[in-house]
């Protein structure tokens, strides 16, 4: 009766358009009053303060900072155009940048909707130019922006460690190797969809070696944020957070050396970042006191034991994880799923013998179908409104091989799930 309760509370206030966290802080409220005889309601200010002070949250503003400085900067741009060069040989060319640009800016932005702004900006015009298939270019640059919370370093996999207290850099690192290969798996179906119908492709471009090899110097501010963030974790020089700072104080000096550093470049900074930040430290608080209130009135547990007493094996209670997550990422937005299921899911999967790390790596590509699958699909938005025209259908249809590719790299995870858990020996 309580879980049927609470998802009707907040399924009523979803559909209502209220503000995610304040559904979040209003279901809490609800289910402490009915089904507790304790003014739990009394213990906000104590949850509040405990989740905002959290060392390892302040890295998500941070790394919200370091993306909207490369965006500001210019440096996407230059990336995206140097790719180009490389790539324009391959089935698809500009497609293929698309993608191959949205792992790069992945592997310096923790955001996916970042990401998918920021390569629309910059590939749209190029692909209207040259007269490629906008359901396919819009579809692959939708994609291509999930990629920004699958490699490291990524929002996503921070506010899952802090939710289940897993290993951050452990679960960065089993995220570099299921997100390069579902790089490949889409830049794969990019080649076979043009091949079989070139129409898809537009116009082909060719550059000199001299070119190409000119233009590496512009994949270099990629690789020394990369190598900044990501290094100073794993050699021990900075925990998670400290590595974050590094990386904006990074980014900072590749953007004077870019001469893109005035007045206005730090207002629109600070403005993404205050913006996105307060979005996710807001829905992360009131999700804090949601998850207290569960435990305190036993739902948690009630459900763990619900789930273990389905007589179910460990394989089908995955299975039928993975189809409640397809369900619900229809209809709810991705950091809310998450915040609202992975403190109830997780402990039962680990209970069932699942590593919290490969989970984790599941969980953000299941997080990455809800991206780009109607009708609340963030990334389709977000490289619809940029595009500034035409349909959204177009952004859709674009993007549902992709959704495939997702689904044969979750399988992949299920059948071999040393893919993502090879690389997080290394620091065991």
């Amino acid at each position: 009766m309580i879980i049927g309760i609470a998802l009707a509370i907040l399924l009523v206030l979803l559909l209502c358009s209220v503000p995610v966290a304040t559904s979040l802080v209003i279901l809490a409220l609800s289910l402490g009053l009915l089904f507790c005889d304790y003014p739990l309601y009394r213990a906000v200010g104590e949850i509040t303060w405990s989740a905002s002070t959290d060392f390892l949250l302040l890295s998500i503003p941070l790394f919200v900072m370091l993306g909207e400085i490369l965006l500001r900067a210019g440096i996407a741009e230059r990336t995206y155009n140097a790719l180009n060069q490389w790539l324009s040989w391959l089935p698809g060319g500009l497609v293929q940048a698309n993608i191959g640009t949205s792992a790069l800016f992945a592997a310096t932005s923790g955001s996916s909707v970042a990401t998918a702004a920021t390569i629309t900006t910059v590939a749209l015009p190029q692909g209207r130019r040259f007269n490629y298939s906008e359901k396919l270019f819009c579809g692959s640059i939708a994609a291509g922006g999930t990629l920004g919370i699958l490699i490291p370093p990524s929002i996503n996999l921070i506010v899952y460690g802090f939710l289940t207290n897993t290993s951050i850099p452990r679960l960065f690192l089993a995220g570099i190797v299921p997100g390069i290969l579902l790089a490949i798996l889409f830049m794969t179906c990019i080649a076979i969809a043009c091949m079989v119908n070139p129409a898809l492709s537009g116009g082909k471009q060719h550059f000199s070696w001299k070119t190409r090899l000119q233009g590496l110097f512009d994949l270099l501010p990629v690789l020394v944020i990369f190598i900044v963030v990501i290094g100073s974790i794993y050699t021990g020089v900075a925990t998670p957070t400290e590595s974050a700072a590094l990386g904006v104080l990074a980014s900072l000096l590749l953007a004077a050396s870019y001469k893109a550093v005035n007045l206005r470049f730090f207002r629109l900074v600070f403005e993404g970042t205050m913006r996105t930040s307060a979005m996710i430290m807001l829905i992360l608080i009131a999700a804090n006191f949601l998850n207290f209130i569960l435990d305190s009135i036993g739902l948690a547990a009630m459900l763990k034991d619900f789930v273990l007493n389905l007589g179910v094996s460990p394989l089908q209670t995955l299975l039928i994880v993975i189809a409640l997550y397809v369900v619900l990422g229809f209809f709810v937005e991705t950091l809310s799923l998450m915040v609202i299921t992975v403190p109830i899911v997780a402990p039962v999967l680990v209970s069932l013998g699942y590593d919290p790390v490969w989970f984790g790596v599941v969980l953000i590509l299941l997080i990455e179908m809800a991206l780009i699958t109607p009708p609340v699909g963030l990334n389709l938005y977000v490289v619809q409104g940029v595009r500034c025209g035409g349909a959204i259908s177009d952004v859709m249809i674009g993007a549902a091989p992709f959704v495939v590719m997702i689904v044969i790299m979750i399988i992949m995870l299920i059948i071999f799930p040393e893919i993502a858990l090879y690389c997080t020996k290394f620091i065991e």
